[in-house]
């Protein structure tokens, strides 16, 4: 594959189709693809090619062949006769962080830089030097591009389709040129000729250090599982807490039955005790020994569940309307419904406990809201659990962020409350999205119209994690924090 707009990468394909049509040996078809974009013109190719598309906006395919085995796009610079590089950038992030086969990963770099003698090079690490920090950096730069599960190449559009495939670019200034490339590419069309059997690694289970190092699905998956399973240990802690009955003032707890005047012929040893107001006691027999427990600490009230899954479903269900208009809305004007966005949402938590307080004729008890709490701490320890088998990286970074909402807790104390909003607002998914584009130097315009074009032409799902996963969290997180305001 090729741009058109690209004459060097242009002739390259048609000179490497010349040269393979003289060839006998092939068991298999060669197709050249030159699509008129890097990323949206495959990705209209391989659809069409699996019949997956819309044929009101993509013609279909007259011509067929069996199944793709893999793809590799080449992304050689414009020029008349190209121009001779110093190293080769191996691109293999696909769609929705899917990644391709370790094998073709690796056959590529064997390749390129055991038989051509040309440097690789991964995550745009051009200067990688083989230390810890630039291991480190390499990792996580492939985790944040997996976790965005953005296009990055022309490969990216065919991994969903079970298509292993990756992309070969050339950077720097060097002595290699088009010829090197040209024999690099078919000795690995010959390597993906000669397969007896399909590709056997795992699909998309690993992390990349550097060209030959790579962290597996053993080593790095459990850090997103203890991630996750700290959400759904706190929700259980909030169920349990929300069915003890407890003194007055604290939840699950009932008001005491006041106290009656003791008559004349009450011994004053009972009024003594009567007027005590130390908690009741049971005895509790375990085996041979014995035990004195408060009475109030073995009591358990009824939860009332109905009305904490309804606001919880509310919550899923409000992230839907940012997911519809940050994706269908005109490009010229996301950038201000982002800072519409960013201010309703930073001022929506409290603004629910305001009615909840001020505006309902009785507000929510104590044990509603800890329920509450723990249907939403539940329902997002179970989905980053799930969503860590299929996208680890897009897991960690969303558990990282919503880690403060296990430790968040309404209070009267003011400082305190306001200190947990303040840490709130910041990890406020809309403006995590503001300060990491400038942290990380990227344009928001830009980052949120290829968000869009991605959800409409790729079908990204970050998006849907981002809004009816993680943002419901927040909302009941923070507006449960809000309501220590209003005591």
């Amino acid at each position: 594959m090729a741009d058109e707009t690209n004459i060097s990468g242009v002739a390259l394909v048609l000179t490497l189709a010349r040269y393979f049509k003289r060839w006998s040996l092939w068991s298999k078809d060669i197709i050249f693809l030159v699509p008129g974009d890097s990323t949206i013109g495959p990705q209209a190719w391989v659809d069409a090619y699996h019949n997956g598309h819309n044929e009101e906006e993509v013609e279909s395919l007259k011509i067929k062949s069996g199944a793709l085995q893999g793809a590799v796009a080449i992304d050689y610079p414009a020029g008349p006769w190209g121009h001779r590089y110093d190293k080769l950038h191996v691109v293999y992030d696909g769609v929705n962080g899917q990644l391709p086969n370790l094998d073709l990963f690796n056959t590529a770099i064997q390749i390129a830089q055991g038989q051509m003698g040309i440097d690789c090079v991964i995550q745009r690490m051009f200067d990688y030097d083989d230390t810890y920090k630039s291991r480190l950096t390499t990792m996580l730069r492939g985790m944040l591009s997996q976790g965005l599960g953005h296009a990055t190449g022309p490969h990216s559009s065919f991994i969903p389709y079970h298509v292993d495939a990756i992309t070969l670019s050339t950077i720097g200034d060097g002595w290699h040129d088009e010829m090197t490339l040209g024999r690099t590419v078919e000795s690995l069309f010959r390597s993906l000729n000669n397969l007896l059997e399909h590709l056997h690694q795992s699909f998309f289970f690993y992390l990349l250090l550097q060209g030959k190092r790579f962290v597996s699905i053993g080593t790095y998956l459990p850090s997103a599982m203890l991630i996750a399973v700290n959400f759904s240990i706190t929700a259980m802690a909030l169920w349990v807490k929300s069915g003890k009955a407890i003194e007055e003032g604290k939840i699950g707890g009932t008001k005491p039955e006041p106290k009656t005047k003791p008559t004349a012929t009450e011994d004053k040893s009972t009024t003594n005790t009567n007027a005590s107001t130390e908690p009741a006691t049971t005895l509790i027999h375990t085996g041979p020994s014995l035990s004195i427990i408060p009475t109030s600490t073995l009591a358990i009230t009824e939860r009332p569940l109905l009305i904490p899954l309804l606001l919880v479903l509310a919550s899923h269900t409000l992230g839907l309307i940012p997911l519809y208009y940050f994706n269908t809305w005109d490009t010229d004007n996301l950038i201000g419904i982002f800072y519409t966005a960013a201010n309703i949402t930073t001022l929506l938590p409290i603004g629910l406990a305001f009615v909840n307080y001020y505006a309902l004729e009785s507000p929510l008890s104590a044990q509603a809201l800890t329920l509450i709490q723990c249907f939403s701490l539940l329902g997002l320890g179970l989905g980053l659990a799930a969503l860590a088998t299929l996208n680890f990286s897009l897991s960690v970074i969303v558990g990282v962020l919503s880690a403060p909402l296990s430790f968040v807790r309404r209070t009267k104390s003011t400082p305190v409350t306001m200190a947990q909003l303040v840490v709130l607002a910041v990890l406020n998914p809309v403006m995590v999205a503001q300060w990491s584009s400038r942290l990380l130097g990227g344009d928001l315009g830009e980052i949120m119209r290829l968000a869009a074009v991605g959800w409409s032409v790729w079908g990204l799902w970050t998006q849907v994690v981002v809004w009816v996963v993680w943002f419901p969290a927040w909302v009941v997180g923070a507006g449960i924090v809000a309501g220590g305001l209003f005591e």
